[in-house]
């Protein structure tokens, strides 16, 4: 398996899908009527419309684009930043902040490198928090209205599949005398049903939970540096700086 994929939510989805497979095996049934095109076609494009309307083009795009974290999540190293903060404090106790300049240009993170930028610069600590802080804040509300694109899938989905569920009862309805074609009016009704169900129970609502978990990590581990850049900028013992930076990593 590719380095950085999340194993577990893997095996999730795989169980999720076997799960509803194999029970429809085990009760004597085919695996080709749960395949429907008309069904997926009327859940899915009406969902992903509903989603569209409720959101600007920027938050759905990137809703779509952060859907990758789910199996590929960002890199999370929250003992690195506290192992580069140390390495920096105790740097800027022996050489003063302006040592720290040649370490800007290392830093790969935007956000890590303004905030070091700052501190270099001689920024006040309570103008170099409110500053980052204003970042980080701004960061987490995009980022948590991108994972609501999934949330709000997960909301429509199932309303999506009764009304799918209601037109294939209406093609039934519309076909009573011809026998041959009431099997797939009632196949269409059910199947939107389990498509619209089944996706936001099982893809979309774990899949906008899991993203909204992995933005209140990446905010934790900035709040980490910042706290830790501020600590520097206040000319702070690196040894009490460890036992603050301990706290985030409980």
């Amino acid at each position: 398996m590719p380095r950085g994929l999340d194993l577990i939510s893997i095996i999730g989805l795989t169980l999720g899908l076997a799960a509803i497979v194999i029970g429809q095996v085990l009760e004597g049934g085919h695996i080709g009527s749960l395949l429907q095109i008309t069904a997926f076609f009327i859940v899915i494009g009406g969902t992903a419309g509903a989603v569209m309307l409720q959101s600007p083009l920027k938050v759905f795009l990137d809703g779509l684009s952060m859907s990758r974290w789910v199996f590929n999540p960002p890199k999370l190293a929250p003992e690195q930043v506290m192992h580069h903060v140390l390495e920096w404090s105790h740097q800027a106790r022996r050489g003063g902040l302006l040592a720290l300049e040649p370490r800007i240009e290392e830093q790969t993170d935007l956000f890590q490198r303004r905030g070091l930028q700052m501190l270099v610069d001689g920024a006040e600590p309570e103008v170099l928090r409110e500053t980052l802080e204003l970042e980080l804040t701004s960061y987490e509300h995009h980022h948590y209205e991108a994972a609501k694109v999934w949330q709000a899938a997960g909301g429509y989905a199932p309303t999506i599949g009764i009304i799918g569920a209601v037109m294939g009862l209406i093609h039934v309805m519309e076909n009573l005398s011809d026998p041959s074609k009431l099997g797939a009016g009632i196949a269409v009704a059910f199947v939107a049903t389990i498509y619209g169900v089944g996706s936001a129970n099982l893809i979309f609502l774990p899949m906008a939970n899991k993203l909204k978990a992995l933005v209140n990590k990446q905010v934790k581990v900035k709040e980490m540096y910042i706290e830790g850049l501020v600590s520097i900028a206040n000319g702070e013992n690196p040894r009490m700086i460890e036992a603050k930076l301990q706290g985030y990593l409980l």
